[in-house]
C-alpha cells in the first residue's frame, strides 16, 4: 500500500473518533453549562440572603432608615434570581423560598410602620420624674433590638400602666420581630439547601464524565492505538529515524541508515539520504583538517611573531640598559646629586616593569603544559600572600585564609603560584592598596574549591564577561594578560575558573581544581 493511501485510511479512521468525542463532548457541555449556571444562581441567592439577614439585623441594632432600602433592594434582587432560575431546574425549594420572602417582606414593611408611629409617638411621654427624660432616646435607639426590656423602662420610669398601649405595642412589635426572624432563618435554610442541591448536581455531572471519560477514552485509545500501530511501523518510524538522522547530520555527525528493503517513498528518500550523507561526511572531514591547519597555522603565525619580536627586539636592549643601570647605581658616589640618583632608581624600576610584561608575553605565547606533581595548595596560597606583602601595594591590605592545614593535589607548583600571584595582584589594584583580602579553601571529594574576594570596587557587569580576554585591561598600565594566563592555566589544569562582582561591593573569582589526574 503506498503512503497516501495509508495516510488516507488513518486520517479517516482519527477523523470519526474526534467527530464521535466532539458530539459526546458537546452534548456533555451543554448539560454542564446548564448546571453551573443554575449552581452561579443558587450561590448568588445564597450570597443575596445572607445580606439580607446582615441589614436586617443592622436595621434592630441601630434603626438606620439606609438599611431599610438596602432589604427592599435584595428582596428584589433575590426574586429576580428566584425567577431566573425556575428554567434551569424543577426544584420545590424555589417556590418555598419565593413565598418566605414574600412573608418576609409584608413583616418588615409591618415592622418598619410601627416602628415609625412608635418613635414619634414616644416624644409624648412625661417620664415619673424629669430627671428620667434622658432615657428617650436611649429607648428610641434600642426598641428595635431589645422591645421588652424597653417595656419594662416604660412602666418603671413612666406614668403608664402595664395595660398601656404602648406596653401592648412593645409586646406586639417583639412577637412581629420574632416571627421575622424565624422567616428569615428559614430563608436562609432554603437557600442552603438549594446550594447544597445546585452542588450535588454538579457533582453527578461531573460523576457521569469520569464514568464516560473512563469508558470511552480507553476505547478510542485502543482503537486509535490499533491503527497508528500499523502506520507507525510502517511509516513514522522509519521517518522518526530520519529525522534523528538527520538532526545528528546538523550538529556533524554523518551517519548512514540502514538499508531500506522496500520500495515506496520513505525507502527512496532513506537511499537518498545516505548517498548525500557519505558525500557530507568526506567533504566535512577534508574541511574540518583544513579549518584546523588554517587555524593553527594563524596561531602559530602570530604567537610566533609576537614572542619572536618580542625576544630580539625588546629583551636584549632591556637587558643591556638594565645592566647599565646597576652598573651606574654601584659606581655612584657621594657626590652625585639627588636627582641623578632619583633618576638612575627610576630606569632601574621602569626597566624591571617591561621585562615583567616582556615576560608576561612569552608566557602568553608559550602556554607550557602542567608538570604534575602532588601539591599543598594551602602551603602555595600562603607562600605567595608572604612574598607579595614585601609589595608596597599590599601593606595596607588585610590577608584572610579559611583552609584546613593540608589540602593535597595534583598540579603544576609553579604555575599555581604564577595563578594567585596574579589574582592577589589585581586584588590589590582594585582595592587601591587598602582593604580585605579573604580566601577560602573548600576541599571536596574529587576536586578543590578555591574563592578568592576582595572589597574592591567590583566589576561593571558591561565587562565582566571580557576579563579573561587577552590583552583586555581597564588600567593605566599592564598588558591585560595576567587573567588570561589564569584562565589558560587553570584550563590546562582541567579546572575551571569564574567571576562574580557586585559594583560597590567587592569581586569574587570561583576556582574548581580536580584532586586527581
Amino acid at each position: 500500500m503506498s503512503i497516501k493511501k495509508k495516510i488516507i485510511l488513518s486520517f479517516f479512521i482519527s477523523f470519526s473518533i474526534i467527530a464521535t468525542l466532539a458530539i459526546a463532548a458537546y452534548l456533555d457541555f451543554r448539560e454542564t453549562r446548564n448546571e453551573f449556571k443554575y449552581l452561579e444562581l443558587a450561590e448568588s441567592i445564597r450570597g443575596k440572603t445572607l445580606q439580607l439577614r446582615r441589614h436586617e439585623k443592622n436595621f434592630f441594632l441601630y434603626g438606620d432608615s439606609k438599611e431599610i432600602d438596602f432589604i427592599h433592594r435584595y428582596i428584589g434582587e433575590i426574586e429576580a434570581l428566584i425567577k431566573d432560575a425556575k428554567p434551569y431546574t424543577r426544584n420545590d425549594n424555589l417556590d418555598r423560598l419565593d413565598v418566605k420572602l414574600k412573608e418576609f417582606s409584608l413583616e418588615f414593611v409591618k415592622i418598619t410602620s410601627m416602628a415609625s408611629k412608635f418613635h414619634k409617638e414616644l416624644d409624648t411621654l412625661k417620664p415619673k420624674e424629669p430627671s428620667y427624660l434622658f432615657l428617650i432616646p436611649i429607648i428610641k435607639a434600642t426598641f428595635l433590638e431589645h422591645p421588652m426590656q424597653n417595656a419594662q423602662l416604660l412602666k418603671r420610669f413612666f406614668r403608664i400602666s402595664r395595660k398601656d398601649g404602648y406596653i401592648t405595642f412593645l409586646k406586639r412589635l417583639g412577637n412581629d420581630i420574632k416571627d421575622l426572624r424565624k422567616s428569615g432563618e428559614k430563608i436562609i435554610g432554603i437557600s442552603k439547601e438549594l446550594d447544597r442541591g445546585a452542588r450535588e448536581r454538579v457533582q453527578n455531572i461531573i460523576n457521569v464524565t469520569k464514568v464516560a471519560v473512563l469508558v470511552f477514552l480507553p476505547l478510542s485509545f485502543l482503537i486509535g492505538f490499533i491503527s497508528l500501530f500499523y502506520i507507525s511501523h510502517n511509516i513514522v518510524n522509519r521517518l522518526k529515524k530520519l529525522m534523528l538522522t538527520i538532526e545528528k547530520s546538523g550538529a556533524g555527525f554523518f551517519s548512514p541508515m540502514p538499508f531500506p528493503s522496500g520500495h515506496d517513498e520513505v525507502s527512496t528518500l532513506i537511499r537518498t539520504y545516505n548517498n548525500m550523507a557519505e558525500a557530507l561526511q568526506v567533504r566535512e572531514e577534508l574541511l574540518r583538517k583544513k579549518e584546523e591547519e588554517l587555524m593553527q597555522s594563524k596561531k602559530l603565525a602570530s604567537i610566533g611573531t609576537l614572542a619572536s619580536g618580542v625576544a630580539h627586539e625588546l629583551n636584549n636592549p632591556l637587558n643591556n640598559i638594565h645592566i647599565s643601570a646597576q652598573i651606574l647605581a654601584k659606581e655612584m658616589g657621594e657626590d652625585c646629586t639627588g636627582i641623578i640618583e632619583e633618576t638612575v632608581d627610576d630606569i632601574l624600576s621602569q626597566t624591571f616593569r617591561v621585562k615583567k610584561i616582556v615576560a608576561n608575553l612569552l608566557d602568553f605565547a608559550r602556554s607550557k603544559e602542567p608538570d604534575f606533581q602532588e601539591v599543598n595548595i594551602v602551603n602555595i596560597i600562603q607562600k605567595r600572600y608572604t612574598q607579595a606583602q614585601k609589595i608596597t601595594g599590599f601593606k595596607d591590605i588585610a590577608f584572610l585564609l579559611e583552609s584546613p592545614p593540608e589540602v593535597f593535589l595534583q598540579a603544576d607548583q609553579v604555575q599555581l603560584e604564577r595563578v594567585f600571584v596574579n589574582l592577589f595582584t589585581n586584588a590589590a589594584d582594585a582595592m587601591a592598596g587598602k582593604g580585605e583580602l579573604h580566601v577560602k579553601v573548600f576541599p571536596e571529594k574529587d576536586k578543590v574549591k578555591i574563592e578568592v574576594s576582595d572589597s574592591g570596587n567590583g566589576i561593571p557587569p558591561e565587562i565582566k564577561d571580557k576579563i579573561f580576554d587577552p590583552f583586555f585591561t581597564t588600567k593605566d598600565r599592564g598588558t591585560g594578560l595576567g587573567l588570561s594566563i589564569v584562565y589558560n592555566i587553570i584550563k590546562n589544569h582541567g579546572g575551571s575558573v569564574s567571576v562574580e562582582s557586585t559594583v560597590g561591593a567587592g569581586t569574587t573569582f570561583r576556582i574548581f581544581l580536580p584532586r586527581y589526574k
